[in-house]
């Protein structure tokens, strides 16, 4: 049995090394939970570091994009330019083209989607077949076939004139 000064005592002193550990311990967790916090701290702001060099690489990128974009729009500009003036120079030649060929023509820029005056046929004249398309624009189709079909009149007017010239020589021999 303890007497109850003894009891006070050994309750005090108890008491006394209960706190000290007890302060001590708080401040060790203080301490602790405060390098939690300071290495946490670091890790997020490594992370927001890392984070705001990704947004000024995008942004960079962006800007590249953006440029790109707009050379690219203004490109598509100048093209549709330079076909809109080849269609009106197509269409200021058509009428200079035999009916045949302005058929043709028509035809072909009905495939190739594009817009040429079609003066009407003479009675007589059906419509001819279209030749094989094996390029891809259809200006340049356009042109190929014109040129093709001006080859094409030539030899036939040069055979034509080299008939009609050995008509001239048959006839002469037989005389």
């Amino acid at each position: 049995f303890m007497l109850p000064l003894q009891t006070a005592r050994y309750s005090s002193s108890h008491l006394q090394t209960q706190l000290k550990f007890t302060t001590s311990d708080s401040c060790d967790r203080i301490k602790d939970e405060f390098q939690f916090l300071q290495a946490q701290y670091h890790s997020l702001k490594l992370e927001c570091d890392k984070l705001a060099s990704e947004k000024s690489e995008m942004q960079r990128h962006y800007i590249m994009y953006y440029e790109m974009s707009y050379g690219l729009n203004i490109e598509m500009h100048k093209q549709a330019e330079i076909v809109k003036r080849l269609n009106g120079i197509c269409a200021q030649v058509l009428p200079y083209l035999s009916q045949e060929q302005q058929l043709q023509a028509h035809q072909l820029s009905q495939l190739q989607g594009l817009a040429l005056p079609m003066t009407p046929l003479p009675l007589g004249l059906s419509q001819p077949t279209l030749p094989a398309v094996t390029t891809s624009s259809g200006l340049f189709s356009l042109s190929s076939l014109l040129a093709s079909q001006a080859q094409l009149a030539k030899e036939e007017k040069a055979s034509r004139d080299g008939v009609d010239s050995h008509r001239d020589e048959d006839g002469d021999k037989s005389d």
